[in-house]
This record gives structure tokens, C-alpha cells and sequence, in this order.
């Protein structure tokens, strides 16, 4: 029966990695990618050392594509992701809509905060000083809406797909019961 787990893990991470590589190599809206919800669903499901690994390889090969940027920024952006997929390991202890809802918003606030501080910190884009930051913040708002609306997209997606089977496996099982 290990074998057959190990598989399914296997395909799960596969998967999980193509539409992680597709959504950022294909023509999306900037930012609406799982990226985010492939940390948190990861974190949630799959045994803990993937929760970190699996995004950030993800990322690492679509960057090999899309072209790398700058190391402190990409620091920052691969940091934010790991944080996600932190948020998802301590939302695995007691998982639930609520707390799930809850690492998603707070992962895009985060990842927001993190990335947008780094492009004003070492990029040339925005002074630095305090309006510089609050500038890099205000400039970055329609990506922090389509993050956010792609973390909750993709994770309702991942995390309702598992559920959805966890649910009707359930339910046969009970009716096995029942009948026997």
C-alpha cells in the first residue's frame, strides 16, 4: 500500500508543479497564479518537507524561462512563499474553512508586504524614504488584488477538489457500512 501512496504523492506533485509552471508561462493577469495556494495546499496535504520544496521549485524552473530578476528581490519573493507555505503547516494542525481562509488572506497580505518592501529597498523604481515605500505599496495595489484573487481562486480549487474526494469517500464508506 506504500507504493500506491508514494505514487499518488508523486502525481500530486506533478501536477501541482505543471500548472504551477503553465499559469506563470502562459498569458495570465499579472500576479493571478497558485503559486501561493500550491504552498498552502501543499502544506495542508502532502507530507511537510514538499510544503516548502514544491513552490519554490516551481518557481526557481519558471524563472529559468520567464528570465531571473534581482537576487534580493527573488530572496524575497522565494521568502514569501516559503512563509505560505509555513502558514499552511500551522493551518494543518486544526484545519478548517476558517483557519484555511484565513493563511490564504493572510499569505497574499504577507507576500504583498515582503515583495513590495524589497522592490522599493533594492530596486530604482521608488525613492527611498518613507513616501517612496508608501508609493511602491500604492503602485502595487492592482497586483495585490490579482494575488489575492488568485490565492483564493487556486486554493478553493486545490483544497476543494481534496475535500470533495476525502467527502465521497466518506460517503461510501458509510454506505458500505450500512449495507453490511
Amino acid at each position: 500500500m506504500k507504493n500506491q501512496s508514494t505514487k499518488n504523492i508523486n502525481y500530486i506533485i506533478g501536477i501541482l508543479i505543471i500548472l504551477g509552471l503553465i499559469t506563470r508561462l502562459l498569458p495570465h493577469q499579472p500576479n493571478f497564479t497558485p503559486i501561493g495556494a500550491i504552498a498552502i495546499f501543499g502544506a495542508l496535504y502532502l507530507p511537510k518537507k514538499y510544503a516548502i520544496i514544491i513552490p519554490i521549485i516551481t518557481m526557481i524552473i519558471s524563472d529559468l524561462f520567464i528570465g531571473l530578476y534581482s537576487w534580493q528581490i527573488m530572496a524575497a519573493v522565494y521568502g514569501s512563499f516559503i512563509i505560505m507555505g509555513l502558514l499552511g503547516l500551522w493551518t494543518r494542525k486544526n484545519k478548517n474553512l476558517g483557519k484555511i481562509a484565513g493563511a490564504t488572506l493572510l499569505g497574499s497580505i504577507i507576500f504583498f508586504l515582503v515583495t513590495n518592501a524589497s522592490v522599493w529597498a533594492f530596486g530604482t523604481m521608488y525613492p527611498h524614504s518613507v513616501s517612496g515605500l508608501l508609493e511602491s505599496y500604492y503602485m502595487a495595489l492592482p497586483f495585490f488584488r490579482n494575488n489575492l484573487l488568485g490565492d483564493i481562486f487556486y486554493t478553493t480549487i486545490l483544497v476543494g477538489a481534496v475535500e470533495a474526494v476525502y467527502y465521497i469517500k466518506s460517503k461510501k464508506a458509510s454506505l458500505i457500512e450500512t449495507l453490511f
